[in-house]
């Protein structure tokens, strides 16, 4: 039975607390979906002030929408297009503090105001990413890319 507590109030303790939560709670299941889909519940419980939290894996060249907590959103993002498929491409995290000045944004859910979006790579094939949107403008910082990256890297073992 998953059991929430209350997180650190230091980022770098909270962040470790949160990747130590997602290894237990994802140890012995091998079930990619399953274990995705757990990862963006926890992370939807973990964060405050967001309105969107889930993955887009590769499939045939695209990013094809995975497990996630939120609204419904877009199913299929060609790589280099929007955030995800930026970051896709790049293999690395980008924050973007106002979607709106974002070349090329791809809005799925029109209240959001700011993104981060994380590569999932594994021996340095991309898998895919990791989406997080927030109704607030600026709302992601450096402390949550390491945090978020490192959480990557324990997910990274279950899929």
């Amino acid at each position: 039975m998953f059991v929430g507590f209350e997180y650190a109030t230091d980022g770098k303790v909270k962040y470790e607390q949160l990747a130590s939560q997602l290894d237990a709670l994802l140890d012995g299941e091998k079930n990619r979906y399953a274990n995705l889909s757990n990862a963006s519940a926890l992370l939807n419980q973990f964060f405050d002030r967001i309105n969107w939290v889930g993955f887009y894996l590769m499939d045939e060249g695209e990013l094809v929408l995975g497990p996630f907590q939120g609204l419904p959103a877009c199913i299929r993002i060609p790589l280099g297009r929007g955030v995800c498929g930026t970051a896709a491409t790049r293999k690395e995290t980008i924050i973007v503090p106002d979607v709106n000045a974002f070349p090329g944004h791809i809005a799925c859910d029109a209240a959001s105001q700011s993104e981060i979006v994380v590569p999932i790579l594994k021996d340095d094939v991309l898998l895919g990413v990791l989406d997080i949107d927030s109704p607030e403008l600026d709302r992601f910082t450096e402390e949550d890319r390491a945090g978020l990256e490192h959480f990557i890297e324990v997910l990274v073992k279950h899929i």
